[in-house]
Protein backbone atom coordinates (compact mmCIF):
# COMPACT_ATOMS: atom_id res chain seq x y z
CA UNK A 1 0.00 0.00 0.00
CA UNK A 2 1.54 3.46 -0.94
CA UNK A 3 0.24 6.42 2.00
CA UNK A 4 0.25 9.72 0.13
CA UNK A 5 -0.60 11.51 3.99
CA UNK A 6 -0.29 9.86 7.22
CA UNK A 7 -1.70 11.96 10.06
CA UNK A 8 0.04 11.04 13.18
CA UNK A 9 -1.62 10.83 16.82
CA UNK A 10 -4.44 12.84 15.45
CA UNK A 11 -8.05 13.46 18.11
CA UNK A 12 -10.45 12.41 15.56
CA UNK A 13 -13.27 14.22 16.14
CA UNK A 14 -15.58 11.07 13.23
CA UNK A 15 -18.30 13.56 12.38
CA UNK A 16 -20.84 10.72 13.66
CA UNK A 17 -21.62 12.77 17.03
CA UNK A 18 -19.61 9.75 18.57
CA UNK A 19 -16.61 10.60 21.51
CA UNK A 20 -13.99 11.35 20.07
CA UNK A 21 -10.57 9.28 20.51
CA UNK A 22 -7.03 9.24 19.73
CA UNK A 23 -5.56 7.69 16.18
CA UNK A 24 -3.30 7.93 13.10
CA UNK A 25 -5.50 8.30 9.67
CA UNK A 26 -4.13 7.09 6.19
CA UNK A 27 -4.73 8.69 2.75
CA UNK A 28 -4.19 7.19 -0.43
CA UNK A 29 -5.17 9.17 -3.69
CA UNK A 30 -9.03 10.61 -2.74
CA UNK A 31 -9.79 8.08 0.03
CA UNK A 32 -9.34 7.34 3.78
CA UNK A 33 -7.63 3.99 3.60
CA UNK A 34 -6.52 3.39 7.01
CA UNK A 35 -7.33 4.19 10.86
CA UNK A 36 -5.59 2.62 13.64
CA UNK A 37 -3.84 3.57 16.89
CA UNK A 38 -0.80 3.60 15.19
CA UNK A 39 0.29 3.51 11.60
CA UNK A 40 3.68 2.46 10.92
CA UNK A 41 4.09 2.08 7.12
CA UNK A 42 5.95 4.25 4.88
CA UNK A 43 4.22 7.79 3.93
CA UNK A 44 4.78 10.25 1.25
CA UNK A 45 3.73 13.16 3.52
CA UNK A 46 3.32 13.05 7.53
CA UNK A 47 1.88 15.34 9.19
CA UNK A 48 2.42 15.41 13.14
CA UNK A 49 -1.63 16.16 14.49
CA UNK A 50 -0.84 15.91 18.32
CA UNK A 51 -2.97 18.84 20.04
CA UNK A 52 -4.76 19.00 16.98
CA UNK A 53 -8.63 17.01 15.53
CA UNK A 54 -9.04 15.59 12.96
CA UNK A 55 -12.10 16.02 11.45
CA UNK A 56 -14.21 15.49 7.84
CA UNK A 57 -14.38 18.83 6.05
CA UNK A 58 -17.06 21.01 7.11
CA UNK A 59 -20.61 20.77 4.58
CA UNK A 60 -22.48 24.33 3.90
CA UNK A 61 -25.51 22.89 3.45
CA UNK A 62 -26.83 26.18 2.51
CA UNK A 63 -25.17 28.82 0.25
CA UNK A 64 -25.33 31.34 -3.43
CA UNK A 65 -22.10 30.34 -4.60
CA UNK A 66 -23.31 28.97 -7.50
CA UNK A 67 -21.02 31.49 -9.94
CA UNK A 68 -18.93 32.44 -7.65
CA UNK A 69 -17.18 29.23 -7.49
CA UNK A 70 -16.33 29.74 -11.20
CA UNK A 71 -15.14 33.12 -11.26
CA UNK A 72 -12.38 31.95 -8.80
CA UNK A 73 -12.18 28.97 -8.02
CA UNK A 74 -10.16 29.27 -5.17
CA UNK A 75 -12.36 29.88 -3.60
CA UNK A 76 -10.35 31.09 -0.21
CA UNK A 77 -13.88 32.41 1.78
CA UNK A 78 -14.67 29.02 2.00
CA UNK A 79 -11.42 26.79 2.11
CA UNK A 80 -10.12 28.98 4.78
CA UNK A 81 -13.04 28.27 7.15
CA UNK A 82 -12.33 24.60 6.74
CA UNK A 83 -14.94 24.31 4.09
CA UNK A 84 -14.63 20.76 1.47
CA UNK A 85 -18.68 20.63 -0.15
CA UNK A 86 -20.88 23.88 -0.48
CA UNK A 87 -24.69 23.16 -1.48
CA UNK A 88 -25.94 25.53 -4.12
CA UNK A 89 -29.31 26.56 -5.36
CA UNK A 90 -30.49 27.39 -2.40
CA UNK A 91 -33.79 30.01 -1.97
CA UNK A 92 -35.50 29.21 -4.60
CA UNK A 93 -32.23 30.78 -7.16
CA UNK A 94 -30.40 28.41 -8.79
CA UNK A 95 -27.52 29.55 -11.70
CA UNK A 96 -28.21 25.81 -12.96
CA UNK A 97 -31.24 25.53 -15.48
CA UNK A 98 -31.53 29.51 -15.61
CA UNK A 99 -32.58 30.59 -18.64
CA UNK A 100 -32.33 34.77 -18.77
CA UNK A 101 -33.39 37.21 -21.60
CA UNK A 102 -31.87 40.96 -20.73
CA UNK A 103 -31.60 41.44 -17.06
CA UNK A 104 -31.35 39.17 -13.64
CA UNK A 105 -34.28 39.84 -11.40
CA UNK A 106 -34.32 39.88 -8.58
CA UNK A 107 -33.41 37.73 -5.98
CA UNK A 108 -31.44 35.88 -8.88
CA UNK A 109 -29.11 39.05 -9.31
CA UNK A 110 -27.61 38.16 -5.83
CA UNK A 111 -25.87 35.06 -7.69
CA UNK A 112 -23.89 37.12 -10.29
CA UNK A 113 -24.14 39.35 -13.49
CA UNK A 114 -25.61 38.40 -16.54
CA UNK A 115 -22.83 37.38 -18.54
CA UNK A 116 -22.31 34.56 -15.66
CA UNK A 117 -25.57 32.72 -16.63
CA UNK A 118 -24.40 30.06 -18.87
CA UNK A 119 -26.30 26.72 -17.70
CA UNK A 120 -29.55 26.04 -19.31
CA UNK A 121 -29.44 22.34 -17.00
CA UNK A 122 -27.42 20.61 -14.62
CA UNK A 123 -25.22 18.91 -17.22
CA UNK A 124 -24.05 21.92 -18.64
CA UNK A 125 -23.28 23.40 -15.09
CA UNK A 126 -21.50 19.82 -13.87
CA UNK A 127 -19.85 20.30 -16.86
CA UNK A 128 -18.30 23.52 -15.69
CA UNK A 129 -17.73 23.50 -12.57
CA UNK A 130 -15.24 19.79 -13.28
CA UNK A 131 -14.01 22.15 -16.01
CA UNK A 132 -12.71 25.12 -13.43
CA UNK A 133 -11.57 22.28 -10.65
CA UNK A 134 -12.89 24.64 -7.76
CA UNK A 135 -11.01 24.12 -4.27
CA UNK A 136 -14.89 23.13 -3.13
CA UNK A 137 -17.08 19.86 -3.72
CA UNK A 138 -20.11 21.49 -5.24
CA UNK A 139 -23.74 20.26 -5.17
CA UNK A 140 -26.61 22.03 -5.77
CA UNK A 141 -30.69 22.18 -5.68
CA UNK A 142 -32.68 24.04 -8.60
CA UNK A 143 -34.43 27.01 -7.77
CA UNK A 144 -37.89 27.40 -8.06
CA UNK A 145 -37.93 30.93 -8.94
CA UNK A 146 -35.16 30.11 -11.78
CA UNK A 147 -37.73 27.76 -12.62
CA UNK A 148 -40.27 30.30 -12.81
CA UNK A 149 -38.18 33.43 -14.41
CA UNK A 150 -38.10 30.51 -17.52
CA UNK A 151 -41.81 29.45 -17.42
CA UNK A 152 -43.85 32.36 -16.60
CA UNK A 153 -45.01 35.46 -18.09
CA UNK A 154 -44.85 37.69 -15.29
CA UNK A 155 -43.34 36.56 -12.10
CA UNK A 156 -45.16 38.52 -10.18
CA UNK A 157 -48.28 36.23 -10.84
CA UNK A 158 -49.21 32.80 -9.94
CA UNK A 159 -48.37 29.95 -12.74
CA UNK A 160 -50.45 28.38 -14.86
CA UNK A 161 -51.06 24.62 -15.93
CA UNK A 162 -48.70 24.94 -18.87
CA UNK A 163 -46.08 27.02 -16.82
CA UNK A 164 -46.51 24.35 -14.39
CA UNK A 165 -45.90 21.68 -16.71
CA UNK A 166 -42.94 23.65 -18.55
CA UNK A 167 -41.50 24.02 -14.85
CA UNK A 168 -41.87 19.55 -13.96
CA UNK A 169 -39.97 19.17 -17.29
CA UNK A 170 -36.76 21.20 -16.27
CA UNK A 171 -37.20 20.09 -12.81
CA UNK A 172 -37.64 16.37 -13.69
CA UNK A 173 -34.07 16.43 -16.33
CA UNK A 174 -32.46 18.28 -13.29
CA UNK A 175 -32.89 16.17 -11.07
CA UNK A 176 -32.24 12.93 -13.61
CA UNK A 177 -29.00 14.90 -14.28
CA UNK A 178 -27.86 15.10 -10.26
CA UNK A 179 -29.87 17.79 -8.88
CA UNK A 180 -30.04 17.18 -4.82
CA UNK A 181 -34.12 18.97 -4.83
CA UNK A 182 -35.65 22.01 -5.07
CA UNK A 183 -35.48 24.88 -3.22
CA UNK A 184 -38.26 27.60 -2.98
CA UNK A 185 -37.85 31.52 -1.66
CA UNK A 186 -41.49 31.96 -1.17
CA UNK A 187 -40.92 35.33 0.90
CA UNK A 188 -39.18 37.49 -2.26
CA UNK A 189 -41.58 39.06 -4.12
CA UNK A 190 -41.22 37.40 -7.59
CA UNK A 191 -42.45 34.30 -5.67
CA UNK A 192 -44.46 34.84 -3.04
CA UNK A 193 -47.76 35.08 -5.38
CA UNK A 194 -46.92 31.17 -6.36
CA UNK A 195 -49.53 29.08 -4.92
CA UNK A 196 -48.66 26.56 -2.60
CA UNK A 197 -50.33 23.66 -5.28
CA UNK A 198 -47.53 24.91 -7.79
CA UNK A 199 -45.03 24.21 -5.31
CA UNK A 200 -46.78 20.85 -4.67
CA UNK A 201 -46.84 19.81 -8.42
CA UNK A 202 -43.00 20.36 -8.36
CA UNK A 203 -42.30 18.61 -5.19
CA UNK A 204 -44.21 15.69 -6.42
CA UNK A 205 -41.16 14.83 -8.49
CA UNK A 206 -38.79 14.28 -5.91
CA UNK A 207 -39.18 11.38 -4.35
CA UNK A 208 -38.28 9.06 -7.39
CA UNK A 209 -34.50 10.87 -7.16
CA UNK A 210 -34.41 10.61 -3.74
CA UNK A 211 -34.79 14.45 -3.76
CA UNK A 212 -35.63 16.77 -0.65
CA UNK A 213 -37.60 19.68 -0.54
CA UNK A 214 -35.38 23.13 1.47
CA UNK A 215 -37.25 26.40 1.63
CA UNK A 216 -37.19 29.74 2.53
CA UNK A 217 -40.46 30.18 3.61
CA UNK A 218 -43.38 32.68 2.92
CA UNK A 219 -42.53 34.67 6.23
CA UNK A 220 -39.87 34.13 9.43
CA UNK A 221 -42.15 36.76 10.94
CA UNK A 222 -45.39 36.98 12.82
CA UNK A 223 -46.94 34.20 9.97
CA UNK A 224 -43.98 31.78 10.86
CA UNK A 225 -46.48 29.04 11.64
CA UNK A 226 -48.49 29.19 9.20
CA UNK A 227 -45.02 29.49 6.27
CA UNK A 228 -43.94 26.12 8.51
CA UNK A 229 -47.32 24.63 8.29
CA UNK A 230 -47.10 25.36 4.29
CA UNK A 231 -43.88 23.23 4.20
CA UNK A 232 -44.73 20.46 5.96
CA UNK A 233 -47.47 20.14 3.53
CA UNK A 234 -45.23 20.54 0.70
CA UNK A 235 -43.28 18.04 2.50
CA UNK A 236 -46.14 15.44 2.87
CA UNK A 237 -47.71 16.01 -0.54
CA UNK A 238 -44.42 15.05 -2.00
CA UNK A 239 -43.57 12.00 0.18
CA UNK A 240 -39.86 13.73 0.87
CA UNK A 241 -37.78 15.24 3.28
CA UNK A 242 -38.47 19.29 4.42
CA UNK A 243 -35.52 21.32 5.26
CA UNK A 244 -35.88 24.72 6.85
CA UNK A 245 -33.94 27.72 5.58
CA UNK A 246 -32.18 29.63 7.81
CA UNK A 247 -34.59 29.10 10.88
CA UNK A 248 -35.16 31.80 12.69
CA UNK A 249 -38.12 34.34 14.07
CA UNK A 250 -37.44 37.56 12.43
CA UNK A 251 -38.20 41.02 14.05
CA UNK A 252 -39.14 42.55 17.42
CA UNK A 253 -41.91 40.71 18.17
CA UNK A 254 -41.46 37.55 17.31
CA UNK A 255 -38.51 37.36 19.67
CA UNK A 256 -38.66 34.00 21.82
CA UNK A 257 -40.95 32.68 19.48
CA UNK A 258 -38.29 29.49 18.77
CA UNK A 259 -39.60 27.95 21.68
CA UNK A 260 -42.94 27.39 19.81
CA UNK A 261 -41.60 26.98 16.24
CA UNK A 262 -38.88 24.20 17.29
CA UNK A 263 -41.67 21.91 19.24
CA UNK A 264 -43.91 22.70 15.89
CA UNK A 265 -40.98 20.88 14.55
CA UNK A 266 -40.76 18.11 17.12
CA UNK A 267 -45.09 17.50 16.51
CA UNK A 268 -45.09 17.02 13.09
CA UNK A 269 -41.25 15.08 13.04
CA UNK A 270 -43.64 12.12 14.41
CA UNK A 271 -45.29 11.99 10.78
CA UNK A 272 -42.64 13.49 8.61
CA UNK A 273 -38.95 14.59 7.97
CA UNK A 274 -38.13 17.53 9.07
CA UNK A 275 -34.92 19.46 9.38
CA UNK A 276 -33.48 22.92 9.50
CA UNK A 277 -30.54 24.78 8.86
CA UNK A 278 -29.14 27.51 11.07
CA UNK A 279 -26.31 30.21 10.77
CA UNK A 280 -24.48 31.51 13.77
CA UNK A 281 -25.28 35.03 14.34
CA UNK A 282 -28.33 37.26 15.25
CA UNK A 283 -28.32 39.58 11.78
CA UNK A 284 -29.09 38.16 8.41
CA UNK A 285 -28.39 39.77 4.88
CA UNK A 286 -30.21 40.02 1.76
CA UNK A 287 -31.30 42.67 -0.61
CA UNK A 288 -32.33 46.06 0.76
CA UNK A 289 -36.61 45.14 0.91
CA UNK A 290 -38.04 48.36 1.69
CA UNK A 291 -41.20 46.10 3.80
CA UNK A 292 -38.45 45.51 6.07
CA UNK A 293 -37.37 48.95 7.05
CA UNK A 294 -38.05 49.39 10.48
CA UNK A 295 -37.07 51.11 13.57
CA UNK A 296 -37.36 47.75 15.57
CA UNK A 297 -33.00 47.23 15.24
CA UNK A 298 -30.39 48.22 13.26
CA UNK A 299 -29.97 48.10 9.51
CA UNK A 300 -26.32 47.76 7.83
CA UNK A 301 -25.74 49.04 4.40
CA UNK A 302 -23.88 46.71 2.43
CA UNK A 303 -23.98 47.84 -1.16
CA UNK A 304 -25.77 50.63 -2.98
CA UNK A 305 -25.86 51.47 -6.98
CA UNK A 306 -26.60 54.75 -6.67
CA UNK A 307 -24.52 55.42 -3.19
CA UNK A 308 -21.49 53.27 -3.11
CA UNK A 309 -19.91 55.33 -0.33
CA UNK A 310 -22.65 54.05 1.93
CA UNK A 311 -21.71 50.75 2.33
CA UNK A 312 -20.51 49.95 5.73
CA UNK A 313 -23.00 52.44 6.96
CA UNK A 314 -26.49 51.37 9.19
CA UNK A 315 -29.30 53.03 7.72
CA UNK A 316 -30.13 55.34 10.37
CA UNK A 317 -26.55 56.97 10.21
CA UNK A 318 -27.60 57.26 6.70
CA UNK A 319 -30.72 59.33 7.39
CA UNK A 320 -28.89 61.61 10.04
CA UNK A 321 -26.56 62.24 7.20
CA UNK A 322 -29.29 63.15 4.72
CA UNK A 323 -31.55 64.81 7.72
CA UNK A 324 -34.45 62.46 6.42
CA UNK A 325 -36.08 59.37 7.85
CA UNK A 326 -34.90 55.43 7.38
CA UNK A 327 -37.85 54.84 4.78
CA UNK A 328 -37.16 57.62 2.32
CA UNK A 329 -33.12 56.70 3.00
CA UNK A 330 -33.62 53.07 2.04
CA UNK A 331 -35.52 54.53 -1.04
CA UNK A 332 -33.21 56.45 -2.36
CA UNK A 333 -30.37 53.79 -2.05
CA UNK A 334 -31.90 51.18 -4.14
CA UNK A 335 -31.00 49.11 -5.54
CA UNK A 336 -29.24 47.93 -2.55
CA UNK A 337 -27.61 45.20 0.31
CA UNK A 338 -28.37 45.12 4.32
CA UNK A 339 -27.31 43.35 7.22
CA UNK A 340 -30.43 42.93 9.52
CA UNK A 341 -30.24 42.74 13.38
CA UNK A 342 -33.58 40.89 13.65
CA UNK A 343 -32.86 38.29 15.37
CA UNK A 344 -32.54 37.54 19.39
CA UNK A 345 -29.21 35.74 20.90
CA UNK A 346 -31.38 33.21 22.53
CA UNK A 347 -33.91 32.13 19.16
CA UNK A 348 -30.31 31.84 17.79
CA UNK A 349 -28.73 29.81 20.24
CA UNK A 350 -31.80 27.53 20.87
CA UNK A 351 -31.57 26.51 17.06
CA UNK A 352 -28.48 26.02 16.93
CA UNK A 353 -28.93 23.59 20.23
CA UNK A 354 -31.59 21.81 18.59
CA UNK A 355 -31.39 18.20 17.34
CA UNK A 356 -32.90 19.11 14.05
CA UNK A 357 -30.21 22.26 12.66
CA UNK A 358 -27.36 22.13 10.71
CA UNK A 359 -24.87 24.86 10.09
CA UNK A 360 -25.04 26.63 6.51
CA UNK A 361 -23.58 30.22 6.43
CA UNK A 362 -26.18 31.20 3.65
CA UNK A 363 -23.02 33.64 2.91
CA UNK A 364 -24.00 36.39 -0.39
CA UNK A 365 -20.53 36.38 -1.77
CA UNK A 366 -21.01 39.10 -4.40
CA UNK A 367 -22.06 42.31 -1.48
CA UNK A 368 -18.57 44.60 -1.35
CA UNK A 369 -19.12 44.31 2.43
CA UNK A 370 -20.52 40.57 2.97
CA UNK A 371 -21.84 39.82 6.22
CA UNK A 372 -18.80 37.74 8.20
CA UNK A 373 -20.55 34.62 8.12
CA UNK A 374 -19.40 33.77 4.56
CA UNK A 375 -15.72 33.81 5.81
CA UNK A 376 -16.26 32.70 9.49
CA UNK A 377 -19.84 30.61 10.19
CA UNK A 378 -17.81 27.34 10.87
CA UNK A 379 -15.54 28.52 12.78
CA UNK A 380 -17.65 30.86 14.78
CA UNK A 381 -19.59 27.76 15.73
CA UNK A 382 -16.74 25.78 17.00
CA UNK A 383 -15.01 28.24 18.53
CA UNK A 384 -17.61 30.76 20.02
CA UNK A 385 -20.54 28.49 20.25
CA UNK A 386 -18.65 25.22 21.22
CA UNK A 387 -15.34 26.14 23.11
CA UNK A 388 -15.93 29.27 25.19
CA UNK A 389 -20.05 29.61 25.27
CA UNK A 390 -20.16 25.52 25.68
CA UNK A 391 -23.23 25.51 24.22
CA UNK A 392 -23.05 21.78 23.07
CA UNK A 393 -19.73 19.52 22.51
CA UNK A 394 -17.18 19.46 20.09
CA UNK A 395 -18.37 16.39 18.43
CA UNK A 396 -21.75 17.86 18.14
CA UNK A 397 -21.38 20.89 16.97
CA UNK A 398 -18.78 18.89 13.96
CA UNK A 399 -21.62 16.64 13.65
CA UNK A 400 -23.86 19.39 12.86
CA UNK A 401 -21.35 20.54 10.10
CA UNK A 402 -20.68 17.19 8.79
CA UNK A 403 -22.43 14.29 9.11
CA UNK A 404 -25.70 15.06 9.92
CA UNK A 405 -25.13 17.13 6.72
CA UNK A 406 -23.91 14.28 4.61
CA UNK A 407 -26.94 12.37 5.52
CA UNK A 408 -29.77 15.17 5.15
CA UNK A 409 -28.22 16.20 1.63
CA UNK A 410 -27.52 12.46 0.33
CA UNK A 411 -23.62 12.97 -0.39
CA UNK A 412 -22.38 9.15 -0.35
CA UNK A 413 -18.66 9.20 0.91
CA UNK A 414 -18.40 12.15 2.66
CA UNK A 415 -18.93 14.23 6.05
CA UNK A 416 -17.19 11.02 7.87
CA UNK A 417 -13.75 9.95 8.90
CA UNK A 418 -14.44 6.55 7.88
CA UNK A 419 -12.10 3.57 5.86
CA UNK A 420 -13.07 3.70 2.63
CA UNK A 421 -14.58 7.34 2.42
CA UNK A 422 -13.64 10.22 0.58
CA UNK A 423 -10.19 12.33 1.89
CA UNK A 424 -12.33 15.59 2.43
CA UNK A 425 -10.37 16.43 5.75
CA UNK A 426 -9.85 19.76 7.87
CA UNK A 427 -6.80 19.82 10.53
CA UNK A 428 -7.57 22.25 13.22
CA UNK A 429 -6.13 23.86 16.52
CA UNK A 430 -9.46 23.77 19.27
CA UNK A 431 -8.19 25.56 21.49
CA UNK A 432 -7.35 28.58 18.52
CA UNK A 433 -9.98 28.17 16.40
CA UNK A 434 -12.40 31.45 15.79
CA UNK A 435 -13.86 33.50 13.11
CA UNK A 436 -11.56 37.00 13.16
CA UNK A 437 -13.98 38.83 10.82
CA UNK A 438 -16.38 41.37 11.95
CA UNK A 439 -19.57 43.19 10.46
CA UNK A 440 -17.02 46.13 9.74
CA UNK A 441 -14.02 44.31 8.91
CA UNK A 442 -15.61 41.22 7.41
CA UNK A 443 -12.95 39.77 4.87
CA UNK A 444 -10.89 38.28 7.43
CA UNK A 445 -9.54 34.34 7.64
CA UNK A 446 -10.33 32.52 10.60
CA UNK A 447 -8.03 31.78 13.67
CA UNK A 448 -6.68 27.85 13.68
CA UNK A 449 -7.37 25.91 10.54
CA UNK A 450 -4.06 24.27 9.77
CA UNK A 451 -4.80 22.09 6.99
CA UNK A 452 -8.02 21.64 4.49
CA UNK A 453 -7.77 18.25 1.85
CA UNK A 454 -10.62 18.16 -0.56
CA UNK A 455 -10.38 14.55 -2.13
CA UNK A 456 -7.19 13.63 -0.60
CA UNK A 457 -5.42 17.45 -2.06
CA UNK A 458 -3.93 19.66 0.85
CA UNK A 459 -5.98 22.84 -0.23
CA UNK A 460 -4.74 25.18 2.66
CA UNK A 461 -2.18 25.03 4.81
CA UNK A 462 -0.45 27.71 6.67
CA UNK A 463 -2.82 30.37 6.07
CA UNK A 464 -2.75 30.24 2.69
CA UNK A 465 -4.20 28.50 -0.51
CA UNK A 466 -1.85 25.86 -1.67
CA UNK A 467 -2.63 26.36 -5.44
CA UNK A 468 -3.92 23.10 -5.67
CA UNK A 469 -7.65 22.22 -5.82
CA UNK A 470 -9.26 19.07 -6.54
CA UNK A 471 -13.14 19.88 -5.49
CA UNK A 472 -15.95 18.44 -8.17
CA UNK A 473 -19.57 18.11 -9.11
CA UNK A 474 -21.15 16.28 -6.24
CA UNK A 475 -24.67 14.51 -7.49
CA UNK A 476 -26.81 11.85 -5.25
CA UNK A 477 -26.24 8.92 -7.84
CA UNK A 478 -22.39 9.26 -8.25
CA UNK A 479 -19.68 11.20 -6.35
Amino acid sequence: MKINWLFKNATVVDGSGNTEYQADVAVEGDRIVLIAPSITTAAENIIDCRGLVLSPGFIDVHTHDDLVVIRKPDYIEKTSQGVTSIIVGNCGISAACATLKDEVPDPINLLGELDEFHYPDVARYRERINAVTPSVNVATLIGHTTLRNNCVESLLEPANENNINSMRETLNQALQQGALGLSTGLSYGNAVNASTEEICALAELLAEHQGLYTTHMRTEYDGIIDAMLEAFQVGRHGQVPVQISHHKCAGAKNWGRTTETLALIEKYQQRQEINCDVYPYRAGSSNLDLKQVTEDYDILITWSTPYPEMSGKTLQQIAQQWETDIHHAAARLQPAGAIYFQMHEDDVRRVLQHPSSMVGSDGLPCDPNPHPRLWGTFPRVLGHYSRDEKLFPLTTAIHKMTGMSAWRFGLTGRGLVREGNFADLVIFDPQKINETGTFQNPKQTADGIEHVFVNGVLTWSHKQMTGLRAGKFLSRKEQ
